[in-house]
């Protein structure tokens, strides 16, 4: 049998259609028919890894601008012994900064692990002992589009395909009438941002799907999920009869572009039921309601919830559309609204999640694309901004639950978090990590395009053994 992780242009089955007028593939189709084991290929059908993994599903907030993590998850007291005052630092950045910026937050240690953390994420703090922070993250440049690239599809220059994508192809989902890859963005990003969920040169069966989650109509939240004149029934029957004509037009084609479609307009028809209950929130309890908050951020972390326990593979939810996380001035102000819309539905989902036993197998993953400078921003007049400019050289992200070791600290950046020290960290080392404990070898991951074989890790990435249970 072909591996799901190889993609030839053409394949055998192809040969055996093409060739003598069609005669082997009606043989084959003969054989296959005998043993019951002619069905059309679905190309979303849940299949297993290179390996037993120990998460079976992700979740992953991102935080679109770029969260300061001397302000949220790596504390740096010396900002405070050097406040004001200038330091020593060859390291570039994209504008003018000043003077050493202390954190306006105060830091605590949280479990028996003894975790600082910030009191902007005080509700998620409490399940520190289930969390792996990763302070010594790295990105190759200090600007939002490459580097939202690299976060979300590994690799900063190209369009590629992203981890949803990835994961899909080499898993499958667990649902087939809910899309495997779902992402959640209130308000929706620019278009030129769309490609962090995109599927690149995978099949297009493997995109994202982008849900625009400042809606709460589930007629809103998915376009076109109900037919306005036409019945179940007579949507059916015409479904079955552009099958039939696609399948005559793909006859003497090889067109991925026609599968993907087919597969779309299935999925679409089969989510009309499906979709209407996952999105529904109202068949939650009150007081899980009330857990996760009546805001949008609440929201659409519940409904993600359920979507997981449904069996999507992958779950993204975006924060900072409308007001990112890029905070040149004000960061104290800024900061604390953010993390005040986004802490409490982070614990409430550690906990839900905690209490159903899928925190287990459901890896959560928290961060931005990278961090910010721990000295002050000017402006063009060198006066203070009160915020901080886009740091590369080291940043936090952590991760929950599917086979992680919690209560742990993997890395370091310096003193005063400028870049990371100990245990550099890689974009491709997450992704790597990742991967294995979806039960993937991120280096077998692979698909031939444009005659070379291509993985989400590109050439590097290695494991973080450290942070594996």
């Amino acid at each position: 049998m072909t591996s799901p992780f190889y993609s030839p242009s053409f394949s055998r089955r192809d040969l055996l259609r093409r060739s003598a007028l069609g005669m082997g593939s009606l043989a084959l189709g003969e054989l296959l028919g005998s043993d019951g084991l002619l069905a059309s290929e679905n190309p979303l059908m849940a299949r297993g890894g290179h390996f037993p993994g120990k998460a079976k599903r992700v979740i992953h907030f991102f935080l679109n601008g770029g969260p300061s993590h001397v302000d949220t998850f790596d504390p740096k007291p010396s900002l405070t012994k050097y406040a004001g005052k200038p330091l020593a630092n060859t390291l570039t950045t994209e504008r003018k900064t000043g003077a050493a910026f202390p954190s306006p937050f105060s830091f605590q240690r949280y479990g028996q692990s003894g975790i600082e953390v910030s009191e902007l994420f005080a509700k998620t703090a409490q399940h520190i002992d289930d969390i792996a922070v990763i302070r010594s993250m790295q990105a190759q440049v200090p600007n939002h589009e490459p580097s939202l690239m690299l976060m979300n599809c590994g690799d900063s220059i190209r369009p590629r395909p992203s981890l949803g994508a990835w994961l899909l192809y080499g898993l499958g989902t667990e649902n087939e009438n809910l899309p495997g890859f779902i992402s959640m963005c209130p308000g929706g990003l620019p278009i030129k941002d769309n490609e962090n969920w995109q599927s690149a040169f995978l099949p297009g069966a493997y995109q994202g799907t982008y849900v625009d989650s400042k809606h709460e109509e589930l007629s809103r939240l998915i376009e076109n999920i109900d037919h306005p004149q036409i019945a179940t029934s007579d949507q059916r029957r015409q479904l079955d009869l552009l099958a039939r004509w696609n399948a005559r037009h793909r006859e003497s084609r090889i067109d991925q572009r026609l599968d993907a479609r087919i597969h779309s307009y299935e999925l679409a028809f089969r989510m009309q039921s499906e979709a209407s209950d996952a999105f529904d929130i109202s068949h939650e309890p009150a007081h899980l309601r009330a857990l996760y908050g009546d805001g949008v951020h609440g929201r659409q972390t519940l409904i993600a919830r359920r979507l997981l326990e449904r069996g999507v593979r992958y779950v993204q939810l975006w924060h900072g559309a409308g007001q990112p996380w890029d905070n040149h001035s004000d960061i104290e102000k800024n900061h604390r609204k953010l993390a005040g819309e986004l802490d409490g539905p982070i614990a409430a989902l550690l906990t839900d999640l905690k209490q159903r036993g899928m925190l287990e197998d459901t890896l959560v993953l928290w961060g931005g694309e990278f961090g910010r400078t721990p000295t002050v921003e000017l402006s063009g007049a060198g006066k203070p901004q009160m915020g901080r400019d886009h740091n590369h050289y080291g940043f936090t992200v952590w991760m929950a639950g599917g086979g992680i070791k919690g209560g742990t600290v993997h890395g370091a950046t310096d003193e005063f978090g400028f870049q990371a020290e100990e245990n550099p960290t890689s974009v491709h080392d997450l992704h790597a990590t990742m991967l294995h404990l979806m039960g993937l070898d991120h280096k077998r991951l692979t698909y031939l395009y444009a005659g070379r074989d291509f993985r989400l890790t590109d050439v590097s990435g290695r494991v973080i053994r450290e942070i594996v249970a």
